[in-house]
């Protein structure tokens, strides 16, 4: 039978983030404190490892996470989850369940459905609904596709997020299938952001490079067409639609992110 593994970043651990997320399955911890250091133990019958680094930066901490992993199947993990009893079992079902996934995104109860309760194989635009929380993988499979996540995005690199967005994308590249399995594994506090700082112009100029990067100019016109107007809900508090286009659209023609010259 496989086994699960979480893969945990976190930043300057001080607490007992085991029992308090409800942990029960065995858990690479990556602890980003400025120093180096490594500590196991066990928890019940599962194992806890612990690599405390020096470098910074949200990807560059699940890649390393990733490479010290051992389990079948890996779950991302953030640091203000609460699992759910049954979680693994219910992760382990579902694998068996779908054999051709490489990668399965799971209900998480603070995101509201959006496959209508359905297990469903994921698209190039499903994906862009899927927080990294919610994402597991085969971990042979993802090794051996040689897919990591891109270091140049996400928290600590100045460019904004969307990394989880590029990891998927990467992902269907590669050839990987992903699925959604609506099993509700967690509750997800999303405290405080370590980059998010309202929607004001650096926000969305860095969506406008990132969505240029990952898809490259002229989808990324039209996502950002549908981010500003169809999306303005969650900003018109803060700034117009056509202002935030304006920004986006600054963001695709500064084109900071650019890969082989072919963006």
């Amino acid at each position: 039978m496989a086994d699960l593994e979480i893969i945990l970043s976190c930043m300057n651990l001080k607490d007992d983030i085991i029992a308090r997320s409800n942990i029960r399955s065995d858990t690479v911890i990556i602890n980003q404190c400025g120093q180096e250091e490594y500590y196991q133990y066990k928890y019940g019958d599962k194992r806890i490892r612990i690599f405390s680094v020096r470098q910074k930066g949200l990807t560059k901490s699940r890649n390393l996470a990733i490479s010290k992993a051992t389990g079948d199947i890996c779950l991302l993990c953030d640091d203000d989850e609460y699992f759910f009893e049954g979680y693994e079992n219910g992760i382990l079902n579902a694998y068996g369940e779908v054999e051709n996934a490489d990668v399965i995104a799971f209900k998480t109860a603070n995101i509201p459905e959006k496959f209508k309760g359905k297990i469903k194989r994921l698209s190039r635009f499903d994906i862009m609904k899927i927080s990294s929380w919610q994402i597991s993988f085969r971990r042979e499979n993802i090794i051996r596709s040689g897919v990591r996540f891109d270091e140049n995005m996400g928290a600590g690199t100045g460019n904004g997020a969307e990394e989880e967005f590029k990891f998927l994308s990467d992902c269907l590249d590669a050839g990987l299938k992903i699925y959604y399995y609506p099993f509700e594994i967690a509750d997800v506090k999303q405290s405080e952001s370590t980059w998010f700082r309202g929607y004001n112009k650096e926000f969305f100029v860095n969506r406008g490079v990132t969505t240029r990067y990952i898809m490259g100019m002229i989808p990324a016109f039209f996502y950002g067409l549908y981010y500003a107007f169809f999306k303005r809900k969650q900003f018109e508090n803060e700034i117009t639609a056509v202002k935030a286009f304006k920004y986006i659209c600054t963001g695709i023609k500064e084109n900071r992110l650019k890969r082989n010259n072919k963006k």
